[in-house]
């Protein structure tokens, strides 16, 4: 509007002056010479000078007297230095090392179960007993013999050392016994596979057979599943790009979305592979699980802190705007009154990492300045702008 109103006078100015000039104007048009063409272009456009000059100061004065002039409301946040982490997020899913199948080692009849479903077992502890078809007879037929033998062989030894009896004699007994203690240890050895013990300390997951089944060593005779709740780690596929910025140790937010649960942790262990099909590393991430909950295969989403900047700058999002060129760009305020107006500053920025609504500012952006954020896409570069709290 004041630019319409200064143009109008403008005009007013060279209306007056036109109407009695025009005729000496178009004389000199018409008869003058190159020389004085150019002295009244001169003599014209000093006077066109001046008055943009005294219009320049009529509307700084008109806006320094306007009290009802409509500024663009704005509100403004002023930048600090602040620790900034980010997070790569990824899906992974709860696994233990410790979730096996337990099979035979010998053929035979189930003969007893010692365990349900759910049982919490130490390692070594019986949890089944297979017929061992008449070898425990065996051992003990075999024990008596290998006790006879061991009596004589100690009787021929004592001989031999007083010299008596021959080195023939001491050698067949020395032989004989060692002979049954052999076939003694291994009969053992035979007879222990007969009792299906826990490998390690954890919980009967699922009794698979039930007394009285033929089994046998080998697929399908599965007896029990145990596994160990309290060894469970996430494991997940991290892209290759982030293989220098996800080391282990670093710290990881571990989130279960059905259990409404987050945990601390960080990486235990990364893979030296990369997965051709879809170049991608494994992790693994250590999960305490002190009541229980977490079970195997269950979904986790991973927040891994893959950088840490201890002074960044940090801006909403939703104040950035773009150029024509890809720049950018957003707006600070300059020179604020007392009466809290300023003048819009366009900034070209350049931004780095983002996190949530928030995005990190690398070049520009200084410090204690003040950025218009409310407001920020309806204000023009170097426009007059009131800042209101908020």
């Amino acid at each position: 509007m004041k630019k319409i109103y200064s143009l109008f006078l403008l005009v007013l100015a060279f209306n007056s002056c036109g109407e009695k000039n025009s005729a000496s104007i178009e004389a000199l048009v018409s008869k003058g010479t190159l020389k004085e063409l150019i002295a009244k272009k001169k003599e014209l456009s000093a006077k066109i000078d001046a008055k943009s000059n005294d219009l320049k100061k009529i509307d700084a004065a008109i806006a320094e007297k306007d009290t009802l002039q409509k500024l663009p409301l704005i509100t403004t946040i002023t930048t600090k230095e602040e620790v900034f982490k980010h997070y790569l997020e990824i899906q992974g899913n709860v696994t233990t090392k410790q979730n096996i199948l337990i099979y035979p080692e010998i053929p035979g009849i189930l003969k007893a179960v010692f365990v349900k479903e759910g049982q919490q077992v130490l390692k070594g502890e019986l949890l089944a007993t297979i017929d061992d078809g008449g070898l425990s007879n065996q051992l003990a037929q075999l024990e008596v013999t290998t006790e006879l033998s061991k009596t004589t062989y100690e009787r021929q030894k004592r001989l031999w050392e007083q010299k008596i009896g021959s080195e023939i004699q001491f050698l067949q007994t020395k032989a004989n016994y060692e002979s049954q203690k052999n076939a003694l240890e291994q009969l053992k050895s035979q007879l222990s596979k007969a009792s299906i013990r826990a490998p390690f300390s954890g919980v009967i997951d699922d009794v698979i057979k039930e007394p009285g089944t033929v089994i046998a060593p080998g697929q399908g005779s599965e007896v029990f599943r145990i596994m160990n709740l309290n060894n469970m780690h996430v494991e997940a596929e991290v892209p290759e790009r982030y293989l220098t910025t996800i080391t282990k140790g670093k710290e990881v937010s571990i989130e279960f979305p059905v259990l409404e649960k987050k945990i601390s942790s960080s990486v235990r262990q990364v893979g030296n592979y990369i997965k051709p099909n879809n170049r991608s590393f494994n992790i693994e991430v250590p999960v305490a699980n002190e009541n229980g909950n977490i079970k195997p295969n269950l979904t986790a989403k991973l927040l891994i802190n893959d950088y840490t900047d201890p002074k960044a700058i940090l801006i909403p999002q939703s104040i950035i705007s773009e150029n024509s060129k890809g720049e950018e760009f957003i707006y600070i305020i300059k020179n604020k009154n007392s009466k809290q107006e300023a003048i819009a500053q366009k900034l070209i920025i350049k931004t780095g990492k983002t996190q949530g609504d928030m995005i990190e500012v690398i070049e520009n952006l200084a410090v204690g300045s003040e950025i218009i954020k409310e407001g920020a896409r309806s204000v023009n570069n170097g426009q007059k702008v009131k800042v209101i709290e908020k």
